[in-house]
C-alpha cells in the first residue's frame, strides 16, 4: 500500500469530477474511511492533506478520536448508531451522517451539550437492507424533526446500491439532490440543507455530478 501515491490519486480524481461538473475544486470535501485501518495508518493520511476522518463504529470512532484529538481534525461518525451508543460519543461527534429514526434525533437532542450537524439518512433506492427515511416519511416528520434545536440538519446523505450501474447511480443521487432541494425550499430554520454526503470509492464521481459536497472514501486510499 503506497498512501501517498493512492492519496494524491483520490485527491486527484475528485478535483477531475469536479471540474467536469462545473463545481469549484473546494466544494467537495473527502472523507478518509478508516475503518478498515489502524491508528497509525490514519494518523499517516494526515501530513497528506487529509483533514476529515470517518468512523462506522461507535468503539472504533473513540479510539481515533483518542489517539488523534490533537490533530485539526475533523470527525464524522459515518455508519448506524444505536440509541444505547449517543451518549458514549456524541459529544465528540463533528458530523452525524446516519441519522435514520425520529427516535434517535430525540435520543441526540436529549445527550448533547452543542448543537451536532447531521445528514439525514434517505433510502432514495428503497433498498430492504438500506436503512434511511423514504421520501415520503422524510417529508410527513420534518415538523417533528424541525422542534429538536440542538439537531442542525445540514443535508442529506445517501447509499447507491453496490451493483448500481453509471444511470442507476446518476438517478438515485439527482433524486437525492431533489429532495435536498425541496427541503430547503420550506426554509426551515434548523435545516439549511446545504450538504450531500453521497459517493464512496466506487461511485463518487457520479455523486459530485449531483451536488454531493462530502465524499466517504476508503477503499481507494487503501488498496
Amino acid at each position: 500500500m503506497n498512501l501517498k501515491k493512492n492519496t494524491e490519486l483520490v485527491f486527484q480524481q475528485i478535483a477531475d469530477a469536479s471540474q467536469k461538473a462545473n463545481r469549484n475544486l473546494d466544494a467537495v470535501s473527502v472523507i478518509a474511511v478508516t475503518k478498515y485501518v489502524d491508528v497509525q495508518t490514519a494518523e499517516a493520511l494526515l501530513p497528506l492533506g487529509v483533514r476529515h476522518i470517518g468512523e462506522n463504529r461507535v468503539d472504533k470512532f473513540l479510539e481515533k478520536y483518542q489517539a488523534l484529538k490533537d490533530y485539526p481534525v475533523t470527525w464524522h461518525l459515518i455508519g448506524t448508531l444505536q440509541r444505547r451508543k449517543v451518549k458514549e460519543v456524541i459529544p465528540y461527534v463533528d458530523y452525524f451522517h446516519a441519522l435514520d429514526s425520529l427516535k434517535l434525533a430525540q435520543e441526540i437532542q436529549k445527550r448533547t451539550d452543542h448543537v451536532i450537524k447531521c445528514f439525514l439518512q434517505v433510502n432514495i433506492s428503497g433498498e430492504e437492507s438500506k436503512h434511511g427515511f423514504s421520501k415520503e416519511e422524510l417529508l410527513e416528520l420534518l415538523p417533528e424533526l424541525a422542534k429538536l434545536d440542538q439537531i442542525e440538519y445540514v443535508g442529506l446523505m445517501t447509499m447507491a446500491p453496490f451493483e448500481a450501474d453509471s444511470d442507476e447511480l446518476k438517478e438515485i443521487f439527482k433524486d437525492t439532490q431533489a429532495l435536498q432541494a425541496e427541503i430547503r425550499e420550506k426554509q426551515i430554520p434548523n435545516m439549511p440543507m446545504t450538504e450531500l454526503s453521497m459517493g464512496m470509492s466506487r461511485d463518487f464521481k457520479e455523486a459530485i455530478q449531483f451536488g454531493s459536497t462530502f465524499v466517504r472514501i476508503g477503499t481507494a486510499f487503501f488498496k
